[in-house]
């Protein structure tokens, strides 16, 4: 309640910031609310639900948690067309409210968690300053780096050198205490460790295809906001079809399977999305493409969160749902930056390798240039000025066709990426569909 009550005052503040500064400061306040929620939300489902219908449960939560990536472009982009950016804010007050008066109704606490003033006292205070660090240093490495030629900056190498600080802080710090804020020992248990590597690309793949897709299609197609965001609103309908049908699956088929055919699929998706990104994209075929991508994620998520609850106490169920919401949203935050920088990398690529071609002994290239150059003196009677406009003419399609072809190999890379994580759904414990797998399974 006190995370609803922080997210939806801070998206007030947010709505009505008079400077960028401030803005900045309200959303720090508005991730500090926000950031517990769903991790929260995800281990009252696992206390309120036994495992043979957590997987159903899970598919639930697991439809709004996908979702919202889903609907959010589309929402957002209406509002910034046809309001003020400031109602993407806004809008949060009145779900907010009725959050809280909801939770504070129905949502009761289970007998082993003590509310007390107490663990506000005793909490990690000294593990989540390491954390913060860590992470703090990890984001904006990734973001800058690109910009400031990575460790050829010194800005850089600061934040890179903060990250390993925080981490290896964090690492010894929380392997010793008794009541850590994240409990590392879990990654003892198999299941759970490979479910923790397997959710991190997870969200890095979600959360990169959602940045990747509206990013091509406004820059290089042309595309409104809110255009974009309609062309990825195929894929949320498709969420609403499949992701019960997952929910089900989980108490049909193994949770390893279920994985290994969400990974083979996203490989397959990548890479035929790798082979038809081009310039003459339609809007439909945009909206496919996205539905190909959003296939598989609910077998994924499902499965892997089920997973990662097996051979775990039901004590346990809010440091694994933290963990895993955890690393969830750093795998977005790495893929993000990532395939944000290769995109620039490979584009540098594919333009040195095209300018290769504009040479006067290339006839594809002469006669295009002439082409243009005689188009446009035909209108301005201008030989100097026509021959300028057609040089410029082919050097933006030659950027344009290099970026796209910098898209194409970043799908294809998610592809190699989907491709092995198969192998690791494949060390998976084998569970009974709807059961957990033999409890206590530890790697010491």
């Amino acid at each position: 309640m006190s995370c609803i009550a922080l997210f939806t005052i801070a998206s007030f503040l947010c709505g009505i910031s008079p400077s960028l500064p401030i803005l900045l400061i309200a959303r720090v306040i508005q991730g500090a609310g926000g950031g517990g929620l769903q991790p929260m939300a995800q281990a009252i489902m696992a206390d309120s639900f036994d495992e043979k219908h957590r997987g159903q449960a899970f598919a639930l939560y697991g439809l709004v948690a996908v979702l919202a990536p889903s609907i959010g472009p589309t929402l957002g982009g209406w509002i910034t067309d046809n309001y003020s950016w400031r109602w993407i804010f806004y809008i949060n007050i009145p779900v907010g409210i009725l959050a809280l008066v909801l939770v504070s109704r129905l949502v009761e606490d289970p007998p082993w968690i003590k509310t007390d003033i107490a663990n506000l006292r005793n909490l990690d205070y000294i593990g989540l300053g390491f954390l913060t660090l860590a992470m703090a240093g990890m984001q904006i490495f990734l973001d800058k780096g690109e910009q400031d030629a990575w460790f050829a900056s010194n800005f850089i190498r600061f934040f890179a050198t903060m990250f390993a600080v925080g981490m290896v802080g964090l690492i010894a710090w929380e392997w010793s205490r008794k009541n850590p804020i994240m409990n590392l020992k879990l990654f003892k248990y198999k299941n759970f460790a490979i479910c923790c590597l397997l959710m991190l690309l997870v969200g890095g793949v979600l959360n990169a295809a959602t940045v990747l897709q509206p990013q091509f299609m406004q820059a290089l197609l042309g595309y409104t906001a809110l255009k974009a965001g309609e062309a990825l609103t195929g894929g949320g309908i498709a969420l609403l079809i499949v992701m019960p049908l997952a929910g089900f699956a989980t108490g049909k088929f193994a949770a390893r399977n279920l994985v290994v055919i969400g990974f083979a699929f996203f490989a397959f998706s990548f890479y035929y999305t790798s082979t038809h990104t081009t310039l003459s994209l339609s809007f439909g075929e945009n909206t496919f493409l996205r539905i190909l991508q959003m296939v598989p994620i609910p077998f994924c998520f499902i499965a892997i969160t089920n997973a990662a609850y097996v051979g775990l106490p039901r004590e346990a169920s809010n440091q694994v749902s933290g963990i895993i919401n955890f690393v969830r949203n750093v795998g977005g935050s790495i893929l993000i930056s990532l395939t944000g920088a290769l995109v620039t990398d490979r584009t540098l690529l594919h333009e040195s390798r095209l300018q290769n071609s504009m040479q006067p002994g290339n006839i594809a290239y002469t006669s295009q240039l002439n082409g243009l150059t005689g188009a446009f003196m035909s209108m301005t009677g201008n030989q100097h000025g026509a021959h300028t406009r057609a040089l410029a003419s082919i050097y933006q399609q030659l950027n344009e066709q290099a970026s796209v072809l910098a898209y194409a190999d970043i799908y294809r890379v998610l592809s190699w990426v989907s491709l092995l994580l198969i192998g690791f759904g494949l060390l998976l414990s084998k569970n009974k569909p709807g059961e957990g797998a033999p409890a206590g399974e530890a790697v010491h």
